[in-house]
């Protein structure tokens, strides 16, 4: 399974790759879009919106469900991946990669401190 230790994880399975100037990148981890299955949409109408650490941000549908995804950290969507409305399969394919979902200010970096790195997500995952 492909953990990589350069971001910070949740117990609901995002990621979040935090950038220099406290934007970051957030997406589902490998093991969630194995879990998912076949991702088919991806919903996410909260751009242009401040929302707080662990509110819902959007939504992810798969063959057989659909789920929901949680900030990471407290911030304002700046923009979603827009490649996902024709190809949501990249999350399947390059869940760390092309398959991000959203880019964020993080308005909060404390919270950062409360997310787990790769040692004790990989453990949470086993």
């Amino acid at each position: 399974m492909n953990i990589p230790q350069n971001l910070y994880y949740t117990k609901e399975h995002e990621w979040l790759r935090l950038e220099a100037d406290n934007t970051a990148f957030i997406g589902i981890t490998d093991y969630a879009q194995k879990e998912l299955g076949d991702i088919v949409y991806i919903e996410i109408e909260t751009v242009g919106q401040t929302l707080a650490q662990n509110e819902v941000f959007g939504t992810v549908e798969a063959v057989k469900t659909v789920s929901d995804l949680y900030l990471p950290v407290s911030a304002e969507i700046l923009s979603f991946n827009t490649e996902l409305n024709s190809t949501p399969d990249k999350v399947n394919n390059d869940a760390y990669g092309e398959g991000w979902l959203v880019k964020v200010r993080v308005t909060n970096t404390d919270e950062l401190n409360a997310l787990m790195k790769s040692e004790q997500y990989s453990a949470l995952v086993g």
